[in-house]
């Protein structure tokens, strides 16, 4: 086990899989307590008992981040469980992908609950305690769709600019008090949802060698790759980082078209 993560106390949301676990595996062995919440409770609780740590070291909740009561209240438990919160990693999130006309009143809701109100309901439960102990790191899981927009993954892209523009208002405004607001904006990530897209397909081989065709190193990010940034992010290693975003997408941002 490392230490670079010693003394953080860290909150993290959308736990259960995918990024989230590889971020929870990855902060455990860097020395720090956490937190889990997922809304799923029946995954979570496989996922604490596969991560095996001291309860000391490890508590979590089955909580909807859409529900501020649920996250206050979960927030107040991780302060008995691990101590208080210095950090908090905002990986919840849910895909809402439509054209606009075709958008549900639903849909949307849903989108912006997830995506931009329970990230909101995370922050607002965590800074009163990280200023009053004169700091603390917030790290927003955001998405190439922040600042890129794919044809008919709509909402979407607007709640991911959003998330962008409360982290930077975030940091803004509580950088005297101590407190760090950033973003980490994936790409394409090997998680399950991606898998079962491409087992979606007639030929799941064909529609996962597209998806490696569209990037320069035809390849995508495992989630371990994520996990690390992300322990980056949120150490002290980075202590004059605020309101940025770091993209962790291979260049498919950068790419103006395939060749």
């Amino acid at each position: 086990m490392s230490t670079r993560l010693a003394g953080k106390n860290i909150f993290l949301t959308g736990a259960a899989q995918g990024i989230g676990l590889a971020i929870a595996e990855d902060c455990l062995r860097e020395g720090a307590s956490l937190f889990l919440v997922d809304r799923d409770g029946a995954l979570l609780a496989e996922t604490v008992a596969r991560l095996d740590a001291p309860p000391e070291r490890l508590g979590w909740a089955a909580a909807d981040i859409s529900d501020s009561a649920a996250i206050a209240s979960a927030m107040a438990d991780a302060a008995q469980r691990i101590g208080p919160v210095n950090a908090l990693i905002n990986n919840a999130g849910i895909n809402v992908f439509n054209t606009p006309l075709e958008t549900s009143e639903e849909e949307w809701q849903r989108c912006f609950d997830i995506n931009l109100k329970g990230a909101w309901n995370c922050c607002k439960a965590a800074l009163p305690g990280m200023i009053a102990a004169g700091g603390g790191a917030i790290l927003n899981i955001a998405s190439t769709h922040a600042f890129t927009i794919i044809p008919h993954t709509f909402p979407y892209p607007l709640a991911k600019h959003a998330l962008l523009g409360l982290t930077k208002s975030l940091a803004l405004e509580y950088a005297a008090a101590g407190v760090r607001v950033n973003a980490l904006a994936p790409g394409y990530v090997e998680t399950q949802k991606v898998i079962d897209y491409w087992n979606g397909f007639a030929d799941p081989e064909a529609a996962r060698a597209q998806t490696m065709a569209l990037h320069p190193g035809r390849r995508i990010a495992k989630p371990a790759e994520i996990a690390r940034a992300a322990v980056f992010m949120i150490s002290d290693e980075c202590p004059f980082m605020n309101a940025a975003c770091l993209v962790v997408d291979g260049g498919l941002s950068m790419l103006q078209h395939a060749v």
